[in-house]
């Protein structure tokens, strides 16, 4: 069967061009975290500096850049923490319950499917989560293969069938062996931390009053630190929008290719276009699964409308590719499926 839906990509989708690149770009997002807490540390000292340079020589002289080489030092710690903790952050902030030992027989079967679909695969055993909401919906997360953890709601369970269970836990898989996961997860650590720092400098910056009087009582002062400050401070308004930007322009297309290697893995399009419908008329958003970690899910636990329609403005703020053309191309390698066979 030809699991590849027709779809023309702007990249290349197969398997090993897709992982060298999410390897590229997890490494990218990191440097990129470090240098921009360094642009925001040794910016803001340069600009104390300028302030403070022009008073009397008994004040103080903001010479040392203490800010730059501290925030430099957060920064790297957090990516640090976010490359080797982010997936149990996110499990953590999902609520979820890891299942060792089932205690019942929908447990059990969800056990079997993830060990069943890991050897379809071709992928070691994941670790097995529940998140206990009644809205179905599933994620993955990890660093790498070895690493790997699949979560699924309970809802999830108690709403779809055995193979249409199969299907899901495929794709969450496909996200694994595409090292989407790394990357995905990566984001959802560091965008959750640049929005605690934006707000908390925020928070310090109006209560010490920055752009006032500068020491020596005299208003006004250097042009260049005018503008370097207003730039370091547009820094700290966009950095959390542009971070949520980030993670959102790199899940849509990915749902494709997951959509696309779960038929390969189970041989049965049709039963991941059935689950689909079925997580797409749920009654209610995923409320324990928070807004950072939206994009690791199969669908959106918000339920936006940006995510029920495409075109520039919905893939550019959307999670999620349209439901209904995700089931509609699985559909049709469905069908063409049934064709060739029959």
């Amino acid at each position: 069967m030809n699991a590849s839906p027709n779809v023309d990509y702007s990249e290349p989708v197969d398997l090993f061009s897709q992982q060298t690149r999410n390897r590229r770009r997890s490494a990218w997002l990191v440097v990129g975290f470090v240098l921009f807490f360094a642009w925001l540390g040794f910016g803001g000292d340069y600009i104390a500096y300028l302030y403070t340079q022009g008073g009397e020589p008994e004040q103080y002289q903001h010479v040392i850049p203490w800010f730059g080489v501290l925030l430099t030092l957060i920064g790297t710690g957090i990516a640090i923490h976010a490359w080797r903790s982010g997936p149990s952050d996110v499990l953590k902030s999902a609520g979820a319950r890891e299942i060792i030992d089932p205690q019942n027989d929908v447990e059990q079967q969800y056990v079997n499917v993830v060990h069943e679909m890991a050897i379809a695969s071709g992928l070691p055993n994941p670790r097995i989560w529940i998140v206990d909401d009644p809205d179905p919906n599933a994620f993955a997360t990890g660093s790498d293969e070895r690493n790997a953890h699949i979560a699924v709601t309970e809802g999830l369970l108690l709403t779809v069938d055995r193979s249409e269970l199969q299907a899901v836990v495929a794709h969450e898989l496909g996200h694994v062996k595409n090292l989407d996961v790394r990357l995905m997860t990566l984001l959802a650590a560091l965008v959750g931390t640049i929005v605690l720092v934006s707000d908390g400098l925020w928070r310090v910056l109006f209560r010490s009053g920055v752009g006032g009087e500068r020491r020596g009582g005299k208003k006004g002062g250097n042009p260049v630190a005018l503008v370097l400050l207003v730039v370091w401070l547009l820094s700290w308004i966009l950095a959390p929008i542009i971070v949520r930007f980030l993670a959102l322009s790199v899940s849509r297309q990915r749902e494709y290719l997951a959509d696309a290697m779960s038929a390969q893995f189970t041989r049965n399009p049709l039963a991941l276009a059935s689950a689909l419908e079925k997580i797409e008329h749920a009654a209610e958003p995923t409320k324990q699964i928070k807004r950072g970690t939206a994009h690791l899910c199969i669908a959106d636990p918000l339920g936006r409308r940006v995510n029920m329609s495409d075109g520039w403005f919905a893939q550019r703020l959307g999670t999620h590719p349209p439901m209904a053309m995700r089931v509609a191309r699985l559909k049709a390698m469905g069908y063409r499926s049934l064709k060739a066979t029959g």
